[in-house]
């Protein structure tokens, strides 16, 4: 029987991720998820750890009332307020999309410039101000915060070892940050699924997901493979036109709630 096995948030976009027993979802996905991003002070371009390895070493845990709590280690922990409508708006690119979103402040700003090394800035993405997702996939009106592209992430957990296999080690889950994992499907079964229903909340499969070079990262250390791996071997086996694909980007119809053990069922 299908069910959902697991569950992860990532406050801040390419920061450590959350395992959760429950959690409720809005129309940008889970609630909470990627609603936080690094920015250069300077050019306002967003950082990840595909440029900044030792962001998987930056914990921020989401609060009740929107905050963040960051820390990592060797500095202190500091906890952030949501900002309010009065906030600054500082002007932001990511990937292709500008748009302008509350900056966190000073002492949020400071903090984070002292643990990448450069001058950074700490914002927010509010409801109102989401971007669109990635034209030709989904509805017009379909929304996302700061992941790359869509709200949502699946990944089948007989799929992970399928990969683990082929490489010759055990892999973490966590190397490819989905929100839902899937247990009692086939390996890759999710590639042909187009809707499906978790609990009461029904979600469109609408792409593929293109893997870079964070899947190289270990989220334990903050270390890149040397062998380039898991990348190197979905190149051989999972490659198309886009790059190597691993995982299901989904969208959400409606809101809810998802805890693990939940039955899953394929509509479509």
């Amino acid at each position: 029987m299908l069910h959902l096995s697991a569950l992860y948030r990532y406050p801040l976009k390419s920061g450590k991720g959350e395992t959760l027993q429950q959690v409720s979802l809005d129309k940008l996905g889970l609630d909470g998820d990627r609603r936080w991003m690094l920015v250069d002070e300077a050019s306002g371009r967003f950082l990840t750890q595909r440029a900044v390895a030792t962001m998987s070493q930056l914990s921020a845990l989401w609060n009740a009332n929107g905050g963040l709590t960051l820390s990592a280690p060797g500095h202190s922990a500091l906890e952030i307020a949501l900002p309010d409508n009065n906030a600054e708006l500082r002007g932001v690119t990511i990937f292709r999309d500008s748009l302008r979103v509350p900056d966190a402040g000073d002492e949020a700003g400071a903090w984070v410039s002292e643990f990448i090394g450069k001058p950074t800035r700490l914002v927010q993405i509010p409801l109102d101000r989401a971007r669109t997702t990635q034209a030709g996939y989904g509805k017009d009106d379909d929304q996302v915060a700061f992941a790359d592209g869509f709200p949502l992430l699946l990944i089948g957990q007989a799929s992970l070892e399928d990969l683990s296999q082929r490489v010759g080690r055990p892999l973490e889950m966590l190397r490819f940050r989905p929100n839902l994992v899937i247990q009692g499907s086939d390996a890759y079964a999710e590639d042909s699924w187009k809707r499906i229903r978790i609990g009461e909340v029904e979600f469109r499969v609408v792409k593929s997901c293109s893997r870079c070079i964070l899947t190289t990262i270990d989220p334990q250390t903050g270390q890149r493979s040397e062998d380039r791996e898991p990348l190197a071997t979905l190149q051989k086996y999972r490659a198309q036109a886009d790059g190597a694909m691993f995982g299901q980007n989904l969208v959400n119809d409606g809101n809810g709630r998802l805890e693990v053990g939940m039955p899953v069922t394929v509509l479509e």
